[in-house]
């Protein structure tokens, strides 16, 4: 299984969070996706620019991985596992792109498939 199926697969699961909560969540990964391409377009210009929005993306992943790890968490213990590999390997994935040694496009496919389930689960309207 790859990253961009296990992110497909999990947020197309039911996740039990407020739709508020979610809406947020929603923006603020497409925010970062939106900044994260449009960065990687110019990075040859502007390659600082790119290397903050992987930073900015690394850090919603670590963000996600160390909620998803509370014991706290509502959501089902698959999707919090999904969540967590996947922060595992953008952390991964993020310090190859930074070496020259990977594309961003696998980070683009997981955030874009993380935005569909949220919105195929009716977070956005």
């Amino acid at each position: 299984m790859n990253a961009f199926s296990s992110a497909q697969r999990g947020y197309a699961a039911n996740a039990e969070t407020t739709q508020t909560g979610r809406r947020a969540e929603y923006a603020l990964i497409a925010k970062l996706t939106h900044r994260l391409r449009a960065t990687a377009q110019t990075a040859d210009l502007h390659y600082s620019d790119y290397a903050q929005a992987l930073h900015d993306n690394r850090k919603l992943w670590s963000t996600l991985a160390i909620d998803v790890a509370d014991a706290d968490n509502e959501l089902p213990e698959a999707l919090r596992a999904r969540v967590f590999y996947l922060s595992e390997f953008t952390t991964q994935h993020t310090s190859k792109i930074l070496r020259e040694k990977a594309s961003v496009m696998p980070l683009l496919e997981i955030n874009m498939a993380v935005l569909r389930g949220l919105k195929n689960e009716g977070a956005v309207a």
